[in-house]
């Protein structure tokens, strides 16, 4: 699925996919922003993508389902 995470001041999203599921993932930007905490999530690359709570500008979670490649179905 994909993620796009907003900062504040920052002009560029931080963008990458990970192997989570979208309630897992909203889990833990919940938690991290009510406590204040770094919202640490992993890639599907298995690389750590660290982001204070308070910089987070708005959090964009993908849909989970797999997107078909081609032109259609045979």
């Amino acid at each position: 699925m994909d993620i796009e995470l907003g900062i504040q001041n920052v002009a560029r999203p931080v963008n990458f996919s990970t192997d989570d599921t979208a309630d897992a993932v909203s889990d833990v930007i919940a938690k991290a922003t009510a406590n204040h905490q770094p919202i640490v999530l992993t890639d599907d690359k298995g690389r750590h993508i660290i982001v204070p709570a308070d910089a987070l500008g708005y959090a964009i979670i993908g849909s989970e389902t797999k997107h078909a490649v081609g032109f259609g179905a045979l």
